[in-house]
């Protein structure tokens, strides 16, 4: 089975726009590497069956990680983590929460800067359950950025 990665970078107080990313050559430079080499980017379009899964899931505004759309997407998710090829890669906020909430990602990287951006948009707001992580990897900076690879506790 295909793994799912997500990835995004955070400022140190949770805001996940990145307008507020530290620019910085070799962390863009880890990530073309992490995705050409690990991961098929999952797009939304990848989805996309019959009319668009996402949208009957509620992705355009509603919370799809709760009721009988949720089964929709993580059907749909399933089936292609079942398919051959490199694993899968997800960024961004709404679909990687009803992921989170489906029990869905295998491996969560979170690179943080270091900088204070004093509002959000933050990660997973309005989760309705923890996910606990293990630590498995650790990648520092020169820009004073970490990155850091967990998996969730099954």
């Amino acid at each position: 089975m295909r793994p799912l990665r997500y990835s995004i970078n955070v400022t140190l107080d949770g805001c996940c726009d990145h307008r507020e990313m530290i620019a910085d050559d070799d962390l863009f430079q880890n990530a073309i590497e992490n995705i050409n080499r690990r991961c098929a980017p999952l797009w939304p379009g990848d989805l996309r069956k019959d009319g668009g899964i996402l949208a009957a899931v509620g992705l355009n505004g509603r919370n799809p990680s709760r009721g009988p759309r949720a089964r929709d997407l993580g059907t749909a998710v399933q089936q292609l983590k079942r398919e051959s090829g490199k694993g899968l890669f997800v960024g961004g906020v709404k679909l990687p929460q009803a992921l989170a909430e489906l029990g869905l990602i295998d491996e969560y990287e979170f690179v943080v800067h270091p900088r204070l951006a004093g509002y959000g948009p933050t990660l997973f707001a309005g989760l309705s359950k923890h996910v606990d992580l293990r630590l498995v990897s650790r990648l520092e900076f020169g820009s004073g950025a970490v990155a850091m690879r967990y998996e969730p506790r099954r």
